[in-house]
């Protein structure tokens, strides 16, 4: 990936209309296309964190390319190009970016027409879905047998809908609300193609000894076709485990940002902002993990 180098913000562009800012990505209005800059930034709990994780945005946009090109026989996708060149080409008279900073991190995509739903897969029981089983049994609408451990696999992948909220919290949702909001056909095409990405992710992660535990998709239409949009299946939205780690009764330290929400719980911050900054260990892990997890998943 070069020399690396941290970006917080591309907010200094100039030139370039800024459509929205995400907790990650920064993503710029070029009329039919729109150009998406992933930074260094590095959110949780909802909280944007003060300290950056250099390189992270070029890690994300790698990984985000490699699961577009595999998955794109599954479903189209909005990607037109990273090539540094092509973009720059591409972009209003008078703009020029420096290569030092944004090669690697951008990615030119389709304008498409966003679901607003975040479309979730999980083969295993962590994060929310473990808390919701231990208060009652379910996920998100989802009846599960008894006496399932924290990290246990479930008897067989399942479709969990959430809200999708360019700030705050996203709230899961059933596939009954999810089919109120974009009705029953939507819905039931969001879920098979959810599922079906989840599968040839997993089976790929399976050849090379990871498991994938869940991830998240967005959709959007692209010219009237069903398409997958923003990212895919890399550590910022997806749990990956090495399958060596994995044992049921508790979550494995694995390639996502689980390290961080763990040192960030031990710290006693309430989960609003502001958000304390992190240590230069906690920063060292994280990259340490991410880059680790393109390695594998890449290789």
């Amino acid at each position: 990936m070069g020399v690396t180098t941290t970006l917080l913000s591309s907010v200094d562009i100039a030139g370039l209309p800024l459509l929205r800012r995400g907790k990650v990505r920064d993503v710029y209005d070029l009329g039919e296309k729109l150009l998406i800059v992933a930074s260094d930034r590095l959110s949780a709990f909802d909280v944007v964190l003060p300290t950056p994780i250099p390189d992270k945005g070029k890690i994300l946009t790698t990984a985000a390319l490699f699961w577009f090109d595999l998955t794109k026989d599954v479903v189209p996708n909005h990607l037109i190009t990273a090539d540094f060149e092509t973009i720059q080409k591409a972009l209003p008279k008078g703009v020029v970016l420096d290569k030092n900073w944004f090669d690697g991190r951008m990615m030119l995509v389709h304008k498409a027409k966003r679901i607003d739903a975040e479309c979730v897969a999980r083969a295993y029981l962590a994060g929310s879905g473990w808390k919701e089983y231990k208060t009652n049994g379910n996920v998100v609408g989802h009846s599960l047998p008894a006496g399932l451990k924290e990290a246990d696999k479930l008897p067989s992948p399942i479709f969990t809908p959430a809200t999708k909220a360019d700030e705050g919290h996203d709230e899961n949702i059933s596939r009954e609300r999810l089919a109120e909001m974009v009705g029953p056909e939507l819905a039931k095409l969001l879920e098979e193609l959810t599922l079906r990405v989840f599968k040839l992710a997993s089976e790929h992660l399976a050849q090379r000894d990871l498991i994938l535990a869940d991830t998240k998709f967005e959709f959007g239409y692209i010219n009237g076709n069903l398409s997958l949009i923003d990212e895919i299946l890399t550590p910022d939205s997806s749990r990956v485990w090495e399958k060596k780690d994995w044992k049921p009764g508790k979550t494995p330290d694995g390639f996502d940002k689980q390290f961080v929400r763990d040192y960030l719980e031990k710290t006693g911050w309430n989960k609003v902002p502001p958000a304390p900054a992190l240590p230069q260990s906690v920063v060292d892990g994280t990259l340490s993990r991410y880059r680790d997890f393109l390695i594998k998943v890449t290789k």
